[in-house]
C-alpha cells in the first residue's frame, strides 16, 4: 500500500534552502527588476524624447527660415527702403525687423523646450527599488525582523513579489 506524502514535502521550505540557492533566486529576481525598469525607462523616455525632437525641428525650421529670410528679404526690403530714406539706414530698419522675428521664434522654441519633462515615475520606483535593497541588506546583516528564522523570499505582499512589478505598469 502506497502512502501520500502531502503537496510540496519534496521541496524545501524557505528555512531548509541553502545559501546559493537563495542568491541564485536573488540574483535572477534582480535581473527580471532590472530588465522590467529598463523597459519602464523605454516608455517614459519615448515620449520625453518625441517632445525633444518636436522642439528641436522647431528650432532648425527657425535657423533655416531665419537665414534664407534674413539673406533675401533683407537685401530687397533694404534696397527697397533705400529709396525714401539714406542706404545705411534702411538696413538698419530691416535688420532690426528680422531680428524681432527671430527673437519671438527663439522665445516660442524656449517654450516648447521647457515643455520636456524627466521620467518621473522611472525615477521614483529605482529611489524605491533602492531602499527596499538598502533594508533587504540591512535585514540580512542582522538577521529577520521580529527575531523570527524563517524566509521569505516571494509570494504574496513581498517585495519579489512577480505581480507587484505589474501593478507599477
Amino acid at each position: 500500500m502506497a502512502t501520500r506524502q502531502a503537496p510540496g514535502r519534496n521541496q524545501p521550505g524557505p528555512e531548509e534552502r541553502s545559501l546559493s540557492e537563495l542568491l541564485s533566486e536573488m540574483s535572477t529576481e534582480l535581473t527580471i527588476l532590472f530588465r522590467k525598469e529598463v523597459e519602464l525607462v523605454k516608455v517614459e523616455t519615448k515620449d520625453t524624447v518625441s517632445q525633444a525632437a518636436k522642439a528641436g525641428a522647431l528650432l532648425g525650421a527657425v535657423a533655416v527660415g531665419g537665414l534664407f529670410a534674413l539673406l533675401l528679404l533683407a537685401m530687397a526690403a533694404a534696397f527697397g527702403l533705400a529709396e525714401v530714406m539714406a542706404t545705411g539706414l534702411a538696413f538698419l530698419v530691416v535688420g532690426m525687423l528680422f531680428l524681432v522675428v527671430a527673437g519671438v521664434a527663439f522665445a516660442l522654441a524656449r517654450k516648447k523646450l521647457a515643455e520636456v519633462k524627466a521620467p518621473e515615475q522611472t525615477i521614483a520606483t529605482i529611489k524605491e527599488d533602492v531602499e527596499v535593497a538598502k533594508a533587504s541588506i540591512q535585514r540580512g546583516a542582522s538577521g529577520p525582523p521580529g527575531g523570527s528564522s524563517t524566509v521569505s523570499s516571494s509570494g504574496p505582499g513581498s517585495y519579489w513579489d512577480p505581480t507587484r512589478s505589474q501593478e507599477k505598469m
